[in-house]
Protein backbone atom coordinates (compact mmCIF):
# COMPACT_ATOMS: atom_id res chain seq x y z
CA UNK A 1 0.00 0.00 0.00
CA UNK A 2 2.82 2.43 0.80
CA UNK A 3 4.42 1.86 -2.60
CA UNK A 4 1.12 2.54 -4.38
CA UNK A 5 0.64 5.79 -2.47
CA UNK A 6 4.16 6.96 -3.30
CA UNK A 7 3.64 6.16 -6.99
CA UNK A 8 0.26 7.92 -6.98
CA UNK A 9 1.83 10.96 -5.33
CA UNK A 10 4.61 11.06 -7.92
CA UNK A 11 2.09 10.80 -10.75
CA UNK A 12 0.06 13.67 -9.32
CA UNK A 13 3.23 15.73 -8.82
CA UNK A 14 4.35 15.06 -12.40
CA UNK A 15 0.90 15.94 -13.75
CA UNK A 16 0.94 19.20 -11.81
CA UNK A 17 4.38 20.15 -13.08
CA UNK A 18 3.52 19.23 -16.67
CA UNK A 19 0.09 20.90 -16.61
CA UNK A 20 1.12 23.84 -18.82
CA UNK A 21 2.19 21.41 -21.54
CA UNK A 22 -0.68 18.95 -21.03
CA UNK A 23 -3.21 21.77 -21.34
CA UNK A 24 -2.01 22.48 -24.89
CA UNK A 25 -2.68 18.91 -26.03
CA UNK A 26 -5.85 18.45 -28.08
CA UNK A 27 -6.98 15.74 -25.64
CA UNK A 28 -10.56 16.84 -25.05
CA UNK A 29 -11.13 18.10 -28.59
CA UNK A 30 -10.85 14.80 -30.46
CA UNK A 31 -13.30 13.59 -33.11
CA UNK A 32 -15.94 11.60 -31.25
CA UNK A 33 -16.11 13.97 -28.28
CA UNK A 34 -19.72 15.18 -28.18
CA UNK A 35 -20.38 18.86 -27.45
CA UNK A 36 -23.94 20.21 -27.30
CA UNK A 37 -23.84 23.99 -27.01
CA UNK A 38 -27.19 25.75 -26.84
CA UNK A 39 -28.20 28.99 -25.15
CA UNK A 40 -28.30 28.26 -21.43
CA UNK A 41 -27.06 24.69 -21.84
CA UNK A 42 -23.66 23.20 -22.55
CA UNK A 43 -23.11 19.45 -22.43
CA UNK A 44 -19.71 17.90 -23.04
CA UNK A 45 -19.26 14.12 -23.33
CA UNK A 46 -15.60 13.20 -24.02
CA UNK A 47 -16.19 9.66 -25.33
CA UNK A 48 -13.06 9.34 -27.49
CA UNK A 49 -10.80 11.09 -25.00
CA UNK A 50 -11.90 8.84 -22.15
CA UNK A 51 -11.36 5.71 -24.28
CA UNK A 52 -7.85 6.89 -25.14
CA UNK A 53 -7.10 7.80 -21.52
CA UNK A 54 -8.40 4.41 -20.33
CA UNK A 55 -6.16 2.65 -22.84
CA UNK A 56 -3.09 4.55 -21.62
CA UNK A 57 -3.87 3.93 -17.94
CA UNK A 58 -4.49 0.23 -18.61
CA UNK A 59 -1.17 -0.01 -20.45
CA UNK A 60 0.72 1.66 -17.62
CA UNK A 61 -0.97 -0.57 -15.03
CA UNK A 62 -0.10 -3.65 -17.08
CA UNK A 63 3.55 -2.56 -17.29
CA UNK A 64 3.73 -1.90 -13.55
CA UNK A 65 2.35 -5.36 -12.75
CA UNK A 66 5.08 -7.12 -14.74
Amino acid sequence: MNRALVILGLVILFAGLAWTYVRRLPLFHLPGDVVIDRPGLKIFVPITSMLLLSLVISGVAWLLRR
